[in-house]
């Protein structure tokens, strides 16, 4: 999985293994405040008496990562129908190149979008989501994180589609695109590290067509 372009992602199985502890890793850690919010309202709950449920911080975290599991499911399927139908694009190394230069441009365009900027809204707030979608109990927390999840692939599903035009077990590009997503969230210069973000990747772009990426 870390042999270039548009590399075999291998069975299914493997792939889902290997894809949730990919999202563990470059996700959850720009999901952090969302969790951490979440922690926080739990612990309240329990000081002032109200009846408090161990594990649905964790029930959160894990519906989180359910969302971006069927993401990742999708993003299989899609790929293997792609191969299945032969396109020509797979068929040579200057074809892959220029696909994975086009889907990378896609991402960059993506990221200056009306829908992008409103679902990087929803994960740059996590007082607001935590309070205005809280649910109680672990059931709850599994469906709070699927829903911040979903708001999370809308914001981000672009650049991470990237990984497939890079290399999916590339761990310099993991590290590269973690970095970006969390950036995006977390500073507090939202449009100047969209515009950057989407820089970057029209320059990723070009150096990728160009063969020098």
């Amino acid at each position: 999985m870390d042999e270039g372009a548009f590399t075999d992602p291998g069975t299914f199985g493997f792939f889902v293994s290997l894809w949730v502890v990919m999202m563990a890793a470059m996700m959850l850690p720009s999901a952090a405040p969302m969790v951490m919010v979440h922690a926080a309202v739990e612990r309240r709950k329990r000081q002032v008496g109200r009846a408090a449920h161990p594990g649905a911080t964790l029930a959160f975290a894990a519906g989180y990562l359910l969302a971006w599991t069927a993401y990742g499911v999708l993003a299989y399927a899609l790929f293997q129908l792609l191969r299945a139908l032969d396109v020509e694009a797979f068929s040579s190394a200057d074809g892959e190149r220029y696909l994975a230069a086009g889907l990378i441009a896609v991402a960059a365009v993506y990221q200056l979008t009306p829908l992008k900027n409103v679902c990087l809204k929803k994960c740059r707030s996590p007082l607001a989501f935590v309070v205005g979608s809280w649910r109680d109990g672990r059931l709850g927390g599994i469906r709070m994180g699927v829903g911040q999840g979903a708001w999370c692939v809308g914001c981000c599903w672009a650049v991470m589609a990237t990984l497939f035009a890079l290399g999916l077990m590339n761990v310099a590009w993991m590290a590269a695109i973690a970095a970006m997503v969390a950036m995006e969230k977390l500073v507090p210069w939202e449009r100047a590290a969209t515009f950057g973000s989407a820089g970057l990747l029209a320059v990723l772009a070009l150096l990728v067509a160009l063969g020098v990426a």
